[in-house]
């Protein structure tokens, strides 16, 4: 892959996952309905939804953002934290594989832009 089609298919990926991240997070603070019905089925509290929803906005910023390279690292890495969280919890409470799935394929979807972004030169 060329260096102009590696970096065009990285910052392509990269603002859809930032999409992603901001349209969920948007979800948390804003309380919706299915993320509260989510989180009283796993068992954990209700503020936790406005927790990882503004976590989730920060991140989207560290991601799209070019000049801290260890900061967009632990926004990666604190997704990667949300999606086994997620899935671990969705498994200990019994849920079959159509929930278990959904952090699974977000999980896969973020490798995109990551494994893209490793391959940018560094400056």
């Amino acid at each position: 892959m060329s260096p102009r089609a590696l970096k065009t298919s990285y910052w392509i990926a990269t603002g859809v996952f930032a999409v992603l991240l901001v349209m969920d997070g948007l979800g948390g603070v804003m309380q919706a309905e299915a993320g509260k019905e989510a989180l009283a089925h796993l068992g954990y509290p209700l503020y936790l939804l406005t927790i990882m929803g503004v976590a989730k906005i920060l991140a989207a910023v560290a991601i799209l953002q070019t000049r801290f390279y260890t900061v967009k690292e632990w926004a990666f890495a604190g997704f990667v934290i949300s999606c086994v969280g997620a899935f671990w919890s969705r498994a200990a409470v019994g849920d079959g594989i159509g929930l278990l799935i959904f952090p699974v394929v977000f999980l896969a979807i973020m490798a995109v832009p990551y494994f893209l972004w490793k391959q940018l030169p560094r400056t």
